[in-house]
Parts: structure tokens; C-alpha cells; sequence
């Protein structure tokens, strides 16, 4: 989805609120609880639905926002279930910034699903709730900690017991919305039978940090954030919200807390810890259905299967080789950018049978995965893991010395201010695309596979083990060599490093190697634009490593799908042609399914 700019983002601690919109001509009417306003009186409003606004307690004294769309031809208390959406994005104004509107209404942010999934000619209500700090909620935001998670189980349970409600709520987003979601069913309120989750990020360090290491935008993603709760009510909004949406005004340390608090480098601190959503994940029954996308810029595939592991309940999900869109997302040329048809009604019936338990006609497969081919397959789970192997890789020494300079610089020098709606162009990172210009390159080593003998696929969230003598920063990556010499980069990570041991994960990933490839695996000095590390200049030695991998055949169940159109753009940016090769170490192989 393509959003206006955000507003101005200031390089201080503190942001100004944003300047009120200019009185419109003509004041669009204020909804109440009582007195709702349908399309006839703001065009703003979907049609067939009547808007009313909401105020609902939520903890720390902090009163949170909802704009409700109902079904215009229901009486007010005709019960229906409810699908709610809880995050930054649904302020009047716009949903990053001033969007230009003459009049307040609802948030535009899903009205794709509201009208694409006819939700309300399907009986359905539709409720956005504003985060405590953003739209007309008051409190700091709080970048998916204790205060928001309270705001999403607030939010929850009050859907569920309004005397139009049925008592039973679906969760839904994407991005920011979809974290929100996560948190959801990871609280299991009263009421929450359903989470649809887009491209959620899974543990919020992630977004920031990688293993101690700083990503570009560490700074400018708080910024961004503190920048979207400065917007302010529309000059016809409600005296209330105005007040609310004004909050930050008279409390400057919310946005001065946001920008130190998230700099903690530490994933074991207290902060970070309250926001990991895949380790709060264990044990929840809550029915979810998420998307990700294995090459993402944006909101990565980190610690996705760690929530998927510790989560007990139905899964659902569709999986690819796609960037930060949504199911429905189309391109410019009306292709879809998930490559998939069908995403609302797929939706629809997975809301269906949890929140009105209505049986699905048709039995959708629990995963579908796109893997690197462009092909889909049906699984009844994700990873499915044929085999699982250890490899030794080579031990030798590099100099963190950052690629010279460059990577870094221009990191520092990249436009970072990004929130998790907006995603950097795969081309702005792609100096990883260049590799090794031999196998013994000064900015690292490579341990090469033998070529396998039949098509192999690495899913799942392969890991390395170091042993490390020196103190610095580690880059990891995984290259899918053809035997032409041609290599694309498809899974990295990177850690600081001391004396000692060290385990991280890479993203997961499913990724197949043709007949006869070979993986390589790189492991140096940062030679990426993806973080922000500040190079030690020592040698680092790596006295023993190992790499921990799931392997899978692909002896595949096909389903619908066309291929992703980002992945034909992924691999123009993160390939590259390598004159050297290796004869490899190791061997990778996969016995046939059953």
C-alpha cells in the first residue's frame, strides 16, 4: 500500500505537534454512539456502513480512540461479530501524515477489506482503535510494549462485549497492525477467536537490531513513529479528539522516551524482552492466518518460525517471495504482488468459521508456499523438514574493516527514517549483490557445498555456531551458485562477535537449489548496506563453525498461484556472477517423501 509522506521528522529527542488543519467550508457531521453517520452525510464513510466514534478506558489512565463501522440497514442492537484492527494508522487526518482530506472520517486504511470482503452486507462490524500516543488516544506510544498490549487486549474485550457485538472478535492487519494482532493472540482476551496477521514483524528487537548490531534505521523508525503521534485532529473533529490527539503537546517525554529507550543494543534487556512476541506466543489456541514474505526489505522472516513453534493453536498462512504488501495488493499493471487470487475470500471464511461458525464450502490448505521457482505447493504445516543436517565450514580469519568504508557510509547516509508501512527499495541495499570478486576476498571466506544431485530446498531458519577468537562484527550469508558461476545472495545475518562462542539464526527461508548448484556460505566483515555497524579493525579468526540446516525435498503437492512479480526484482539486485568456484566440503542430500 502507498502511503503520502510522513510528516517532517525532526533529528532532535522532541517533535512538535503538527499544525491543525484549516477550518473546512462546510464541518462534516460528528457521529456519536447514538447518532451515526453514514456515506450520505460524509462522503469519507464507506457506503452501506454507518460510522460512529468511541472512547474506551485502557491502563495507566489512558484513553484509547475507535471509530466503529456498522451495517447502515442493522438496528443499533442487532449483535454481529467483529473484526478489529488496533494500531498508529488511523488517525482522521492521514494515515502517516496529512493525507489531504477536507473533512474528518474514518481511517481509509482497510477499506480495501471492508469493501473487498462486502463486509458489511456480510454481517460484520469493523472497529480501528487508535494506540495509546496516536489518532485521538491519549498516553506515549510505546512501540508494541506493556502499554500497547494492554491497549490491544482493551480493545478486545471491549469489542466483544458491546451490545452490538456477538461477543466474538477477529483481529486483522498488516505490518504495525499485524504485530498488534500477534499480541493479540498471544494475551488470548475474552472474546479473540480469529488473528489475520500480514507481514507482521515477530520480535520487535528485530526491527532495530540484528545480534547487537544496529540496523540503518535504529534512529529514524522512533523518529518516524514520534512524527505520526504528532498528528493532530481535523479543525471538525470532535472537541475531544482534538484534545486527545493534542496529548503529546504537554507530555514531550513520550517521544523523547521513544527515541531513547528503543536504543538499547541489549536483546536480553528488560525492554526487549517485553516485546517478544514470538517467545510470548507459547502456548496460545488463538486461530491465526499470516503472511510473510521469505525476501521482505521490510518487516523480515526473523523469528517467524519461533512464533510458529511456540504457538499451539490453528495456523494458517500464505508464504512467498514477496515484499510488504497485503494479500490484495495489486501493481501498477494490476498484477497481483502475491501472485495468489482469492485473498478475501479466503479471509472471509477463516473469519466465517471462527466467528459465526459457519463451515467453509470450500477447504483451503492450512500453508501455501511459493518457494524461489515461482511454484506453489499446499503443506498442512510450514517448515515441513525431510531432513535435518550439521555442516562443518572452513575456519579462517577476515578483517572487520566493514568492506572499507563504503557499506557503512552509505548507510549513514540513506534515507532511514522508515516506519514498518514503508520498506526500502531492494537496489538502495544491493552492494551485497556484488560478492566475493574471489573465493579468498579480503572481506571474508566462503565454505562451498558439493553440487547436489537433485533439487534440494533450504526452509525453515538455518543457523550458525562460531567459534571466534577477536572482537568485532560477523556477516553471514547463503549464495545459490548455478554452475555457470552465476550467485544470488538469499538468506544473511549479521552479529557481533568477542572471544569466545557465539549462535545466531538467518531469516527463514525457502529457497531451492536446482540440480547440480552448489551453496556457498560467506562469512566476513559488513559488506551490506542492511545495517549500520561500526567495524572493529581487528582480525577476526574463526576457529570452528557449523551451520545448521532443514532440508526438504520437493516432491510438492501444487496449488494456485502465479509467480511474485518482486522476485524477478529481488533477483536482479542480489545477483551477481562469480568467475571462482570450489569443488566443495559437504554434501547435501534429501531422501523422497514417505
Amino acid at each position: 500500500m502507498n502511503l503520502r509522506p510522513l510528516l517532517p521528522v525532526l533529528a532532535g529527542a522532541v517533535l512538535v505537534g503538527a499544525t491543525l488543519v484549516p477550518a473546512p467550508a462546510t464541518a462534516a457531521p460528528i457521529p456519536t454512539p447514538d447518532d451515526p453517520v453514514t456515506s450520505e452525510e460524509n462522503p469519507r464513510v464507506p457506503e452501506g456502513a454507518a460510522w460512529t466514534e468511541h472512547y474506551l478506558p485502557s491502563t495507566d489512565g489512558v484513553e484509547l480512540h475507535a471509530d466503529v463501522l456498522r451495517p447502515a440497514d442493522l438496528p443499533a442492537d442487532a449483535q454481529t461479530p467483529v473484526i478489529l484492527s488496533v494500531g498508529p494508522y488511523f488517525a482522521h487526518a492521514g494515515q502517516t501524515g496529512d493525507d489531504g482530506f477536507e473533512h474528518t472520517g474514518p481511517s481509509e486504511r482497510f477499506f480495501d477489506l471492508v469493501e473487498g470482503a462486502d463486509l458489511m452486507a456480510e454481517g460484520y462490524t469493523f472497529v480501528m482503535v487508535d494506540l495509546r500516543g496516536f489518532g485521538g488516544s491519549t498516553g506515549c506510544l510505546d512501540w508494541v510494549g506493556p502499554g500497547e498490549q494492554a491497549d490491544v487486549e482493551a480493545a478486545v474485550e471491549w469489542a466483544a462485549s458491546q451490545p452490538w457485538s456477538n461477543g466474538r472478535v477477529g483481529l486483522y492487519g498488516k505490518s504495525y497492525d499485524a504485530s498488534t494482532g500477534l499480541v493479540g493472540a498471544n494475551l488470548e482476551p475474552e472474546g479473540l477467536d480469529a488473528v489475520v496477521a500480514q507481514e507482521p514483524v515477530w520480535d520487535m528487537y528485530n526491527y532495530l537490531f540484528s545480534n547487537g548490531v544496529r540496523r540503518p534505521n535504529h534512529l529514524g523508525t522512533p523518529r518516524a513513529y514520534n512524527s505520526i503521534a504528532s498528528i493532530q485532529g481535523m479543525a471538525d473533529d470532535s472537541e475531544r479528539y482534538r484534545a486527545n490527539a493534542a496529548y503529546e503537546r504537554s507530555h514531550p517525554e513520550c517521544f523523547a522516551d521513544n527515541l531513547t529507550d528503543t536504543q538499547d543494543p541489549d536483546e536480553e534487556s528488560a525492554y526487549w524482552q517485553a516485546r517478544d512476541l514470538a517467545a510470548q506466543a507459547e502456548g496460545s489456541q488463538v486461530p491465526v492466518f499470516v503472511t510473510q514474505g521469505f525476501i521482505e526489505p521490510n518487516t523480515k522472516p526473523e523469528d517467524m518460525q519461533a512464533y510458529l513453534e511456540n504457538h499451539d493453536g490453528e495456523q494458517r498462512g500464505w508464504l512467498g517471495q514477496w515484499e510488504h504488501v497485503r494479500g490484495n495488493d495489486r501493481g501498477p499493471d494490476g498484477v497481483l504482488r502475491m501472485g495468489r487470487e482469492g485473498w478475501f475470500e479466503e479471509v472471509l471464511r477463516f473469519y466465517d468459521e471462527h466467528l459465526k461458525d459457519v463451515e467453509p464450502e470450500v477447504e483451503d490448505p492450512a500453508f501455501v508456499v511459493e518457494d524461489n521457482t515461482g511454484r506453489w505447493r499446499a503443506e498442512d504445516t510450514w517448515p515441513v523438514v525431510t531432513r535435518s543436517t550439521t555442516v562443518r565450514l572452513q575456519r579462517d580469519d577476515y578483517v572487520d574493516d566493514g568492506g572499507a568504508g563504503d557499506a557503512r557510509l552509505a548507510a549513514a547516509g540513506a534515507d532511514t527514517a522508515w516506519d514498518m508501512e514503508h520498506a526500502p527499495d531492494p537496489v538502495v541495499q544491493s552492494r551485497v549483490a556484488r560478492g566475493p570478486r574471489t573465493t579468498e576476498d579480503a572481506d571474508g571466506y566462503q565454505t562451498w557445498s558439493r553440487p547436489v544431485r537433485v533439487d534440494t530446498r533450504v526452509t525453515g531458519t538455518p543457523r550458525v555456531l562460531l567459534d571466534v577468537e577477536g572482537s568485532g562484527n560477523v556477516l553471514v550469508r547463503l549464495w545459490d551458485v548455478a554452475p555457470d558461476g552465476t550467485a544470488v545472495m538469499f538468506d544473511e545475518q549479521m552479529s557481533l562477535v568477542e572471544d569466545g562462542s557465539v549462535a545466531f539464526d538467518l531469516k527463514s527461508t525457502d529457497w531451492t537449489l536446482r540440480e547440480g548448484h552448489q551453496l556457498a556460505v560467506g562469512i566476513g566483515t559488513n559488506t551490506s548496506w542492511s545495517w549500520a555497524d561500526t567495524p572493529s579493525g581487528e582480525t577476526i579468526t574463526i576457529t570452528r563453525a557449523r551451520l545448521e540446516l532443514d532440508l526438504q525435498n520437493t516432491d510438492d503437492e501444487p496449488t494456485d498461484g502465479a509467480r511474485s512479480p518482486y522476485l524477478d526484482d529481488y533477483l536482479a539486485a542480489y545477483t551477481t556472477t562469480w568467475d571462482d568456484r570450489a569443488d566443495g566440503t559437504f554434501t547435501l542430500t534429501v531422501p523422497p517423501r514417505g
